[in-house]
Parts: C-alpha cells; sequence; structure tokens
C-alpha cells in the first residue's frame, strides 16, 4: 500500500470553488478504485495550500485508477470544472509508504 499526498496551491479567493471540487473527488476517487482519506481545505495560517490524500495497492494500480478516473464522467468534469474556474495554482504529488505505524502497532512490510 502507498499513499498519495497531493499538495494543492489555490487562490484563496477561489476556496469555495476548491472545496467543492473535493466534494465531488470525495465521491469519484473511490468509485474508479482508490482509498480516500480526504481533502483538506485552508482553514488557519496558510490560506493557499490544500491537500488531498488516498491510498492506493501500488504504483501500476495507480495507473489503472486515473485512467478509471478520466473516463468517469464526474471525474472528467471535475477536471473540467477546476480548469475552467482556474483555483488550482499548483499541484504536486508525492507517494510515501509507512515507515511506521500509529500507536505502536507493527507495519507490514
Amino acid at each position: 500500500m502507498i499513499t498519495c499526498f497531493i499538495r494543492y496551491e489555490i487562490d484563496p479567493f477561489k476556496k469555495a470553488a476548491f472545496e467543492r471540487y473535493a466534494e465531488t473527488w470525495g465521491q469519484a476517487i473511490p468509485r474508479c478504485g482508490a482509498d480516500l482519506i480526504g481533502y483538506f481545505a485552508p482553514h488557519e495560517g496558510s490560506n493557499v495550500i490544500a491537500y488531498g490524500v488516498y491510498n492506493i495497492e501500488s504504483l501500476a494500480a495507480y495507473e489503472a485508477y486515473r485512467a478509471r478516473l478520466a473516463e468517469d464522467p464526474q471525474g472528467r468534469e471535475n477536471y473540467e470544472f477546476a480548469e475552467r474556474e482556474k483555483f488550482i495554482r499548483r499541484e504536486d504529488r508525492i507517494f510515501l509508504k509507512p515507515a511506521s505505524a500509529p500507536h505502536g502497532k507493527t507495519v507490514a512490510r
């Protein structure tokens, strides 16, 4: 299992548009095969940094998931919405694997 962390730099005056975008992914991402942890919008501190976080089995599973997401009607519309409204200034992805377990549990290797 790997976790994808997406760091967004958003337009602070279009936070509501980002939240709509996040809500839509909340439906489309699980349907297309990833385990969505959640989207996080600015609240306190920086007003331009937001995150999306989900788990996926592997990078190969990620590629298949991305293809399904691109073909999903709701996913396509959400991509178009972001492009049209231009509330995302920058988007970076990083894939991480667990290095520790929560609450003293052992990580399966």
